[in-house]
């Protein structure tokens, strides 16, 4: 491990999902001392087993309880930040219970969507000294490349699909509304919108039945320091599920968290996967 940074510990808000895990694992590699402050009911306990390997404290808090989340990272020194790990959008509205700081934030929002409620709370982090961090900064090795990344070549009819799918994506993407599409034949099946990628492409299967095209995107002027799309390995097995047989996703954008064991799922289960590079 190479020598720790002098800039301070790393302060890790970690949602649900296996980002967090790796973006601990990475950040340990590149010689920074962490302090993780985990959401209870969202990110997985193998945290604290990887912490204590790790030599990192984890600490659990509840969702809403963003005064504690300022009092673990100021008693430990953190001037920076990162957010990694999805916290599902549903709970952000109805599942949260406010402490003081966070319910002074919620009452100062302009608008009750997922942008607006995560950069009040960057902003309530940055009046407190603490900046966050794209959250891809640890693992901008995993971030996918442009081109097509499976053996299998899209069909012009698949290219129609993704293309189609942009005209829409792009734009409930931009207005916060979600970030995946699911198309099949040039017609909209399915709307990513609070229930989460997973359930719009179970969704879309029982809909239209095998032969749908997923394409997930970032947002027009994503914000990398939150909510950046992320794949997976799950995400082959929910398509190949639904039968689902092509997924774009955004170059550049885009977190492949299982890196090459994503493209050989793919591979396996005779997926087309492509990587726009957006103009």
């Amino acid at each position: 491990m190479t020598p720790m940074s002098s800039k301070g510990p790393i302060g890790l808000i970690a949602g649900a999902g296996s980002f967090p895990l790796l973006a601990l694992g990475a950040a340990r590699r590149l010689g920074h001392d962490v302090v993780v402050v985990a959401i209870r009911d969202e990110a997985s306990v193998d945290l604290t087993e990887l912490g204590r390997e790790l030599r990192v404290p984890v600490n659990w808090i509840a969702l809403g309880e963003l005064g504690q989340c300022l009092q673990i990272f100021g008693a430990a020194g953190v001037t920076r930040a990162v957010m990694a790990g999805q916290v599902k959008h549903v709970k952000l509205f109805g599942g949260v219970r406010p402490d003081a700081t966070l319910a002074a934030a919620l009452a100062r929002l302009g608008a009750q969507n997922t942008d607006a409620l995560i950069a009040a709370v960057a902003g309530v982090l940055q009046a407190h000294g603490i900046s966050l961090m794209d959250s891809t900064a640890l693992l901008a090795d995993l971030l996918a490349q442009p081109g097509v990344l499976t053996r299998a070549q899209p069909t012009p009819a698949m290219r129609a699909d993704f293309e189609y799918g942009y005209t829409v994506a792009d734009v409930t993407a931009g207005l916060d509304i979600g970030q995946t599409i699911v198309v099949k034949d040039r017609a909209i099946v399915a709307v990513e919108a609070m229930e989460g990628t997973d359930a719009t492409i179970d969704r879309a299967g029982a809909l239209a039945g095998r032969g749908t095209r997923v394409v997930k995107v970032a947002k027009p002027r994503q914000d990398m320091r939150f909510d950046v799309p992320v794949v997976g390995v799950r995400t082959v097995e929910v398509m190949t599920a639904a039968g689902a047989d092509g997924l774009s996703i955004d170059a550049g954008r885009t977190l492949i968290l299982d890196g090459d064991a994503f493209i050989r799922a793919a591979d396996e289960a005779g997926l087309v996967v492509i990587s726009r590079e957006r103009r």
